[in-house]
């Protein structure tokens, strides 16, 4: 019996993009909005066994799993996936995922040996309610003053001692109460980068309530979740922030700013109160 073909009906599981108003941190607050990248967690499971969540676009869905499962030396040729389920539920992507059987036995033999990548953040984690979960919000607080912002961009490359000798690496900063840069970690990996400050922030016993953390890369949902369980009340990102980021900062009282390159701050959280111009 031949093996199925993989499902790829698929036009429910992708999202249209969706504008997001921001309040520029000026003094006349101008509100505008901006189309932000969408992402979710991706649970891919083979045979019905769960292997792993990652946070994922959510397009070509099927050409990443069998890129995924290929990169992976779970299967040899693309042949050997015989049907891929689809299913979105909120924030969430499930995948099923239906292997050959010799494919089936690389798998266990691979989940014995299974590290998983630093890439996502969030590959090797086998429950959704891991890449997704249940987090106190913090209390609100008020936004940084506007000129903390100034020059911050040429400010974090003084600081950057090892991005200026290789050009790759990300850094998270702390920027105190007087709008001076604190603290500086670097590293390549982004996640690692912030997870760095968080530890300096809590070996030094430094209070988190003032000031803000400032992140050189994408502001994707695992790094919000990092900065609301630190009790990081402010975050500023480099990078324009994904569209679940900006759901989560608000609804978790995370104030998120993101500092484009040659325009005003952009808060996303809080929401601004005045109508979008858009």
């Amino acid at each position: 019996m031949p093996p199925a073909k993989p499902n790829k009906d698929i036009a429910e599981i992708t999202t249209s993009p969706t504008d997001y108003s921001y309040a520029e941190l000026t003094a006349d607050s101008v509100t505008d909005a901006v189309t932000l990248a969408d992402e979710c967690a991706l649970a891919i499971s083979y045979n019905g066994i769960n292997h792993a969540v990652m946070m994922v676009s959510p397009s070509f869905v099927e050409d990443f799993i069998t890129g995924f499962s290929l990169s992976n030396a779970l299967i040899d040729a693309s042949d050997e996936i015989y049907d891929i389920q689809l299913e979105r539920k909120g924030d969430a992507l499930n995948a099923q995922v239906t292997l050959s059987n010799r494919a089936f036995w690389a798998l266990k033999e691979h989940r014995r040996q299974l590290a998983g990548t630093s890439g996502c953040g969030l590959c090797g984690v086998e429950a959704l309610d891991q890449a997704l979960p249940a987090l106190k919000p913090l209390p609100i607080s008020p936004l940084p003053p506007a000129e903390h912002l100034i020059e911050l961009r040429q400010r974090i490359g003084a600081q950057q001692q090892l991005g200026r000798t290789s050009g790759a690496l990300h850094a998270a900063l702390l920027v105190d109460a007087q709008g001076e840069i604190q603290l500086c970690r670097e590293d390549i990996g982004r996640h690692n980068a912030l997870d760095k400050l968080i530890g300096a922030l809590q070996n030094n016993a430094i209070d988190t309530q003032h000031g803000f953390a400032v992140i050189t890369s994408r502001c994707s949902l695992e790094l919000i979740q990092k900065a609301v369980r630190a009790g990081i009340r402010t975050l500023v990102s480099l990078s324009a922030p994904t569209a679940l980021s900006v759901q989560w900062a608000r609804r978790h009282n995370l104030n998120l700013i993101h500092l484009p390159h040659h325009s005003s701050p952009r808060v996303f959280s809080p929401a601004p109160t005045r109508p979008s111009s858009r």
